[in-house]
């Protein structure tokens, strides 16, 4: 369990298509867990998960999506 109280037991973690296999920046993604979204530093699992409602998510996504190139 999280300090949140989510069990990440069944979480199954993607890594981001954008983080490369060179080591740089490298996020993933469990969207498998009921309401939550849920995300990690792949090179910090130990540090902790940010958690958000699948709502808060899309909203992140498509404000991705819109964003310029380059910011």
């Amino acid at each position: 369990m999280t300090p949140s109280g989510i069990d990440l037991s069944r979480a199954n973690w993607r890594t981001s298509s954008h983080s490369g296999g060179n080591g740089g920046q490298c996020v993933e993604v469990a969207r498998n867990l009921p309401g939550v979204v849920v995300v990690r530093d792949s090179k910090a699992r130990q540090e902790g998960t940010l958690t958000v409602s699948r709502a808060g998510w899309a909203r992140f996504i498509a404000s991705l999506k819109e964003a310029p190139a380059g910011q």
